[in-house]
């Protein structure tokens, strides 16, 4: 039997900094030492000495105190996540582009860049070259404000094999990729995910950064359980139980977009035959609808050209949408009856034909999944819907404060 590691005064410390830190940034309203203290289960005698660790460090400031409920109360001083300390850096490559973000703990994106580029077949090597040229100006303005970057995440279209290895991104035409061959991954040692299962981290309120005030996230809340679909060339998902990302014992949870609609259905770039990706995938939309074939397909202009289309009325056009949904709907439905959850959050460019076609996903799945009777299914468009996984990159950057905040502090 392995024998456990005893725990130590910094470690005790460690965990409830980092308790702390969490439970101000899924909290809807500013909280106070006091309303800490009985949120965590903390004295209030630890909470003071924690409180002003976390002052002197700069990762939360005293807001203007507010008057107490009793009317016999001192006024109670709530704490926020201070700005301008603390950030961690999103770094993504996909299908169409290649980016960074910046987000500051309080929830600030400080500075984004993303370039739009067909990447099918593109060389790993410069890839990963402009991709560092992209970022370093934006590390320079961080270092320029007195920012401490914590941490950096690396979304991938495929599947990867912990942070070092990129098994295989067929719409990228890549497989295999030891990350360490590049000098961006060895200097950063981003946390790398994939990109469905990253974006799904984006949507999730406070889970690396301060909720916005006024509740402006949306309607879902930190430990809600959904479905996320990221659409473009392929499809992807993933599975967040109450707030949490299901990744698998292999960490490859999710791929809706190689679940068989037909088994005699068009060959996938998987090699199976019938991927709901080649009903419903980008360029599988494209090519239906007659407006380009090959590598034309993947191109923005041949989607915008999709859209244009479809909402004209062009027959080709609906009913390549049609099929695709349809597609969607038998895929989407079977998950649920398999996870059991009641909420859908459709991303990508599926999100971009608007409220209608999400109502009428919304409606067939609701006569489709078996807890029909009991449980109402919902479906939603993003609220975090332009680059979701480059923020939720820069949200795993930033769990790497949150997780052990003594690392970063001085002694």
């Amino acid at each position: 039997m392995t024998a456990l590691r005893s725990i130590n005064q910094d470690d005790l410390r460690n965990h409830n900094l980092s308790v702390i830190i969490d439970t101000i940034l899924r909290s809807p309203t500013l909280l106070s030492r006091a309303d800490l203290a009985k949120a965590t289960g903390l004295t209030k005698a630890t909470m003071s000495l924690l409180a002003g660790l976390l002052l002197k460090n700069r990762v939360v400031r005293e807001e203007e105190p507010e008057a107490s409920q009793s009317s016999h109360g001192r006024p109670s001083t709530p704490l926020s996540i201070a700005h301008g300390r603390w950030a961690g850096l999103g770094l993504q490559i996909n299908t169409d582009g290649y980016g960074c973000l910046a987000m500051d703990l309080d929830g600030t994106l400080i500075d984004s860049a993303w370039v739009k580029d067909d990447m099918h077949d593109a060389e790993p090597d410069q890839v990963f070259a402009n991709l560092e040229k992209l970022t370093e100006p934006i590390e320079r303005k961080l270092s320029r404000r007195h920012y401490r970057t914590v941490g950096s995440g690396l979304a991938l279209p495929g599947l990867v094999g912990g942070d070092t290895t990129l098994l295989m991104a067929r719409n990228l035409g890549w497989e295999r990729l030891d990350l360490q061959d590049f000098p961006l991954v060895r200097r950063l040692s981003p946390r790398v995910g994939n990109e469905a299962r990253l974006a799904a981290l984006a949507q999730i309120p406070g889970y690396a950064a301060q909720r916005p005030a006024g509740g402006d996230e949306g309607p879902l809340s930190p430990t809600d359980s959904f479905i996320y679909i990221s659409t473009d060339i392929g499809i992807g998902g993933a599975v967040v139980r109450r707030g949490a990302v299901e990744v698998g014992d292999h960490g490859f949870a999710g791929e809706l977009g190689h679940a068989s609609v037909d088994l005699n259905g068009p060959t996938c770039r998987c090699g199976r035959r019938g991927c709901l990706e080649t009903y419903a995938g980008r360029r599988a939309l494209v090519e239906a609808a007659g407006i380009a074939t090959g590598a034309e397909a993947v191109k923005p202009q041949a989607m915008e050209e999709l859209y244009q289309r479809w909402q004209q009325g062009d027959t080709k056009a609906v009913d390549a949408i049609d099929r695709g949904l349809d597609a969607m709907i038998s895929v989407i439905a079977s998950a649920i009856n398999i996870v059991d959850v009641d909420t859908v959050i459709l991303g990508g460019f599926w999100s971009h034909f608007g409220g209608n076609l999400a109502q009428r996903l919304q409606d067939r799945l609701n006569q489709l999944t078996l807890g029909r009777d009991a449980v109402d299914i919902r479906v939603l468009i993003p609220t975090q819907a332009d680059y979701p996984a480059l923020k939720g990159a820069a949200l795993v950057g930033l769990r790497r404060f949150i997780d052990d905040p003594l690392d970063f502090f001085a002694d």
